[in-house]
């Protein structure tokens, strides 16, 4: 079993080509937002959309809740995949995903910008940002146990073009996540401060700091 992912920032369009990606790659599962998907259907794993805010959606898409890597890695070991596709936000992202449930180092990272026009990026932005629209590279009715009481659609509302090849290659869901409706998450420089304070204070042989500067670059 060896181990490639796709990278790209949220919102690109990501899960949205996964299982193309897959396909060409000859990559037999996929991993995205935490959880195990193999022939279109979800082996293990709870998905990041259904967590209440977006720390917490981060936190289960890197496998770092108690038993979620678990959970997966014994699914992985039971289903033997020949290639597994990891989609994450950045290399760092895709890496510890890769530590979390013990895989081989990743072979090949592609790039969104590498298969995504800068048009259909912003496209997928659009959905992501001023809807709260989600991709899940699985059909509907695989999602129906998974999402209760969330809204789902089949990807057929969300782009329309391509129709056959969608068919061939597998179908793709959309679902609302709660964390959606809360708008942008922005965290404070005092609380960026008083994080860096707190580690400095408590791992280091320091007794005051004076001041920290934070840089947004």
């Amino acid at each position: 079993m060896d181990v490639i992912a796709l990278v790209g920032p949220s919102g690109t369009g990501k899960s949205h080509r996964a299982l193309i990606v897959a396909h060409k790659n000859g990559a037999d599962a996929i991993i995205d937002d935490g959880i195990l998907i193999k022939d279109g259907k979800i082996l293990a794993g709870h998905s990041a959309k259904k967590e209440q805010n977006k720390i917490m959606a981060v936190r289960r898409a890197i496998f770092v809740l108690p038993g979620h890597a678990e959970e997966v890695r014994k699914a992985i070991e039971n289903s033997k995949p020949h290639r597994i596709l990891i989609l994450g936000t950045s290399e760092n992202m895709v890496q510890k995903i890769t530590k979390a449930l013990r895989l081989p180092p990743i072979a090949k990272i592609i790039r969104i910008e590498d298969i995504a026009t800068r048009s259909e990026m912003e496209k997928a932005r659009f959905y992501r940002v001023k809807q709260g629209k989600h991709i899940i590279p699985v059909p509907t009715i695989e999602l129906k146990p998974h999402f209760s009481g969330y809204l789902i659609d089949p990807l057929q509302s969300f782009f329309k073009r391509s129709s056959t090849r969608r068919r061939r290659l597998g179908e793709k869901s959309i679902v609302r996540p709660v964390f959606s409706y809360y708008g942008k998450l922005i965290i404070d420089d005092s609380a960026i401060k008083g994080i860096v304070r707190h580690v400095i204070l408590a791992e280091g042989p320091f007794s005051k700091v004076s001041d920290v500067e934070v840089k947004h670059l």
